[in-house]
């Protein structure tokens, strides 16, 4: 699928999300961030689907906003699901960013807006917003970026605006694998097949707790987990672990 500044490719149970405007840094506009939130919602319907990685064309992540599109009152943000489509959007489905290249303002906050970063070694994450202008990382970057780095360093970020290479964005724990330059599409989607074996209903259960888990007492969070647990343990999925346990076979799993 293409047309909109979005292609989407099936690789064995992933779903590979290329932003495809190269000559526009890969920039967010309205029709991209359309496109998006079209290809989240193929993930999420497809039950052969298992994970999706999100990366951008031609050796470039994605530059964030089209500022140009912004004086015509053209937006990025799609209600209920945040800028780009992925910011604000309730998904179930594990969701991996390959960051080569720049990955600045929007840029890094669809990367953060992931489930896993893999970043080259010379990737560049930035939050440039105050240097310019007086404007803030509102598409989710103010409020992750200091719930994934220590908040010193989290600040540091938005405050100067200066970046960092996707090497030191691994030593700072931002990026959970650092590959060399070219291969951090190829090693998400390693990544990615890694997680369709574990049973999908296991991973979705994964995401509602640790995303509970940033507002919630400790006391309602077991009752979140309980609940989750409930389900999980009554599915067919989980008849079919212990079940291929038993055999001393691979799982075939459902996703009910």
């Amino acid at each position: 699928m293409s047309g909109n500044g979005v292609r989407v490719q099936r690789v064995c149970s992933s779903l590979l999300i290329t932003i495809d405007r190269p000559r526009a840094r890969n920039s967010v506009n309205a029709a991209v961030s359309a496109g998006l939130a079209a290809a989240l919602d193929e993930l999420e319907a497809d039950t052969e689907l298992r994970a999706g990685v999100l990366t951008g064309a031609k050796g470039t992540f994605s530059a964030g906003t089209e500022l140009k599109a912004a004086p015509n009152g053209e937006s990025p943000v799609i209600p209920g699901r945040g800028f780009g489509g992925p910011a604000e959007a309730e998904r179930t489905k594990p969701l991996i960013a390959a960051v080569e290249g720049s990955a600045l303002g929007g840029g890094l906050e669809l990367a953060l807006a992931c489930d896993l970063i893999v970043a080259a070694e010379d990737a560049t994450f930035g939050p440039p917003e105050a240097v310019r202008g007086p404007l803030a990382a509102g598409g989710g970057g103010a409020i992750r970026l200091p719930q994934r780095i220590p908040y010193h360093l989290a600040m540091e970020f938005l405050l100067t605006g200066e970046p960092v290479s996707g090497a030191r964005a691994g030593q700072l724990g931002l990026a959970n694998r650092v590959t060399a330059p070219g291969e951090a599409v190829a090693v998400a989607l390693g990544l990615a097949d890694r997680l369709a074996r574990n049973a999908p209903l296991a991973l979705a259960a994964v995401k509602n707790l640790v995303q509970a888990a940033d507002g919630l007492p400790e006391a309602d969070l077991f009752g979140v987990q309980r609940k989750e647990l409930g389900v999980l343990m009554t599915s067919a999925d989980a008849r079919e672990g212990l079940t291929a346990f038993a055999e001393r076979r691979a799982p075939r799993w459902t996703g009910k």
